[in-house]
């Protein structure tokens, strides 16, 4: 499984009231089901007019599908290759 960051323009994002972020996450898990189980939304992160969110998915087409099925605008589709944390530095 390769994991995607899904870059989304949504002007106002951060004004989204609580109900709404309900629904959005709703949306989200609804289209996830329809996908499958080789398919995960694992979190998103919400500024001020953008939403960014990561994925796992098998392939970049199922994240498209998952955006289609939601109804979610996408603005870049990114292919994770590495991830680094603090601990990186220490790593041997």
């Amino acid at each position: 499984m390769k994991k995607f960051v899904v870059e989304r323009n949504l002007p106002g994002a951060a004004n989204m009231s609580p109900e709404e972020l309900r629904k959005l996450s709703k949306t989200s898990n609804e289209a996830v089901a329809r996908i499958g189980n080789s398919y995960s939304w694992v979190q998103s992160y919400i500024t001020e007019d953008k939403i960014y969110c990561v994925h796992i998915a098998e392939s970049e087409k199922e994240v498209r599908e998952h955006a289609r099925l939601g109804r979610f605008p996408i603005n870049t589709i990114s292919e994770v290759k590495v991830i680094i944390d603090p601990s990186t530095a220490s790593t041997a």
